[in-house]
């Protein structure tokens, strides 16, 4: 559907309005909802020179969603880690865990869309490799970050870190990435494949027709 992502997007703003509503944390609302807004501007400037497929524009929006939650409730505190902690007996709140899951699931994607589609690369190991170790690379940015907020925010940045007092904390978020991020490529490679042959091919008819 060619206007999936305008509505994907209008999804998403609306996620983030509403988790604007009395949130747990108004620091660790911003900090949240900064990466979505990053991701917004250029996904929409590139939306008509250099269109992604459906597949990726979807996930970008799970993962917005996957966001806007934690921003709202922060992430020790979403219900759905709760409810989790109750039904597999966990002993803490692993909302977070999906959170760094899907940061390594989804740029997955990301990654291995641009590189298929603007390098000579071609499905394959270096692919796959390259891909991973993006995504790694990623994932650790964002617990370097993590630390500058922790060591400038000091006890009030706890809210963010939502470490829960687990010493290994850093180990597993990026541990998670690398599990997301390997899962993304073996459960969608083919479909995202044929997906990025469509949109190329949809695109140049579309350029040509001008």
């Amino acid at each position: 559907m060619k206007r999936e992502p305008l509505v994907l997007l209008g999804v998403v703003l609306v996620a983030v309005a509403v988790s604007a509503i009395k949130p747990h944390s108004w620091g660790t609302w911003a900090l949240e909802v900064l990466p979505i807004a990053l991701a917004a501007v250029p996904l929409i400037a590139t939306y008509r020179r250099f269109p992604l497929t459906p597949l990726t524009y979807r996930l970008i929006a799970v993962h917005a969603l996957i966001l806007t939650l934690g921003a709202h409730y922060t992430y020790a505190e979403v219900p759905l880690g709760f409810w989790m902690e109750d039904w597999f007996g966990f002993d803490r709140n692993h909302y977070d865990r999906i959170g760094h899951f899907a940061q390594g699931f989804i740029p997955a994607i990301v990654v291995r869309e641009l590189l298929l589609r603007r390098t000579p690369l071609v499905p394959g190991r270096w692919l796959i490799t390259l891909t991973t170790f993006v995504c790694l690379g990623v994932s650790g940015g964002f617990e370097v970050f993590e630390g500058f907020v922790g060591m400038l925010g000091g006890d009030n940045a706890a809210d963010y870190l939502g470490t829960q007092g687990d010493q290994w904390d850093t180990q597993w978020d990026m541990t998670m990435a690398l599990l997301g991020a390997s899962a993304a490529q073996l459960l969608f490679s083919r479909v995202h494949d044929r997906q990025i042959k469509l949109v190329e091919v949809r695109h140049e008819g579309e350029q040509g027709g001008r």
